[in-house]
């Protein structure tokens, strides 16, 4: 059977931090997969995570399955994120939400249920998108195509081009949308903006999908729900896949969630029952301990203050590295206006390096960046900001 198999190719991003792992430099910098990290350059654990977890330690009694779709006070607190106590969605009951692992495990999902109950449908992603994007949804059996997104000249949201596109999507198509902070330009729309792309999607009988894993990242919580605010405005039914890997650190936790608005109680009860058998086919029931961290932590209101503040820190954190590289890079010479690094939101900035670019920064300064140019902000640190800087304006030049 194994015999005349080959090698896969390494994938696109995780193969980068895997040829980041093995070299021996010790002036090496990865800044290519999407995970924070502190000044110090380390992956911190939440204080209010470190807390909710001594807690759930004590008070543990069991180990038993969880129900296909995960606990029902998860749900409730992951509704009430992403659209508001007393938002109408919940109090109808229009909204249902399954635990999936990580954000990834609910774009599965999600594409699963398409497959198997809307196979006519094809799903529509931004051109750029997030390189996993069309992977998922090609082994869940999803066709793809994309749409307008980014104006590489100015490096700015191209709306007009993006309603345009959007304008010639067939009804009961899917689009894939970027809650906020964008992956991976980092360029979001307004809220003006998100009202005018809501709109056009509600008048062609478009069915959208939030991929929501950056909130609170990009302004703050509630300001980075604004997309969503717009589309449960406009749209009656509607997925929002979320994570809670990035906003509560909880990347090995695998915390996601797979949220499906419908037009009555009764249409998301009928979705939710295939989400269910969905699920129960491919992983059966997901993981406990994340779900429960983020629970006690969101139904606390002292643990609730202190993960703001914490969030808002690591959010400050990523815009002043904006700042310095911006900064950085002038000090350097490199030729050009980067101060659009500084409107973008998120971990990600598009910076505009070429593949070549890229290469001669691995080859030459052990520096790991994506080939498309992506870099991952939240990466970098004072301490290897004029390293960063410096071998850009070399490879540059």
């Amino acid at each position: 059977m194994f015999e005349s198999v080959s090698v896969a190719p390494a994938d696109p991003i995780l193969g980068i931090t895997e040829a980041f792992t093995n070299n021996p430099s010790p002036n090496k910098i990865n800044l290519s997969v999407g995970v924070y990290k502190d000044a110090t350059g380390v992956t911190p654990i939440l204080d209010c995570v470190r807390s909710a977890e001594a807690r759930l330690l004590e008070a543990e009694t069991s180990k038993s399955y969880k129900p296909i779709t995960g606990a029902a006070d998860y749900a409730a607190v992951v509704q009430e994120l992403l659209f508001g106590a007393g938002h109408e969605v919940i109090s109808s009951g229009r909204a249902v939400t399954a635990h999936t692992p990580g954000g990834t495990g609910a774009l599965r999902v999600a594409g699963d249920y398409i497959h198997q109950l809307h196979p006519q449908s094809t799903l529509w992603l931004s051109e750029p998108t997030w390189a996993n994007h069309p992977k998922v949804f090609a082994a869940a059996g999803v066709p793809t195509k994309t749409y307008s997104y980014f104006n590489g000249a100015d490096n700015s949201l191209d709306l007009s081009s993006l309603l345009s596109s959007l304008g010639d999507i067939p009804s009961g198509d899917v689009v894939l949308l970027h809650g906020c902070c964008h992956n991976p330009t980092g360029v979001d729309p307004t809220p003006e903006e998100w009202t005018e792309i809501a709109k056009r999607l509600a008048s062609r009988g478009v069915i959208p999908l939030l991929d929501f894993a950056y909130q609170g990242f990009g302004e703050g919580l509630v300001e980075d729900g604004r997309g969503l605010a717009a589309l449960a405005a406009e749209n009656p039914e509607f997925f929002v896949c979320s994570s809670f890997s990035k906003n509560f650190g909880l990347y090995n936790e695998r915390v996601g969630a797979l949220t499906v608005v419908g037009r009555s109680a009764e249409e998301a009860a009928a979705v939710f029952s295939h989400l269910k058998a969905t699920i129960r086919a491919n992983y059966s029931n997901p993981p406990a301990h994340g779900a429960a961290i983020v629970t006690t932590v969101l139904q606390d209101s002292t643990l609730l203050q202190q993960w703001e503040g914490e969030l808002k820190e690591m959010r400050d954190r990523i815009n002043g590295m904006r700042s310095d590289f911006v900064a950085g890079l002038a000090a350097a010479g490199v030729p050009g206006d980067f101060s659009f690094i500084e409107r973008q939101r998120g971990m990600f900035s598009f910076s505009g390096l070429t593949k070549e670019h890229v290469q001669r920064l691995r080859d030459e300064h052990s520096i790991y960046i994506v080939a498309s140019g992506r870099i991952n902000v939240a990466g970098m640190t004072p301490a290897n900001m004029p390293q960063l800087c410096e071998a850009i304006a070399k490879v540059v030049a």
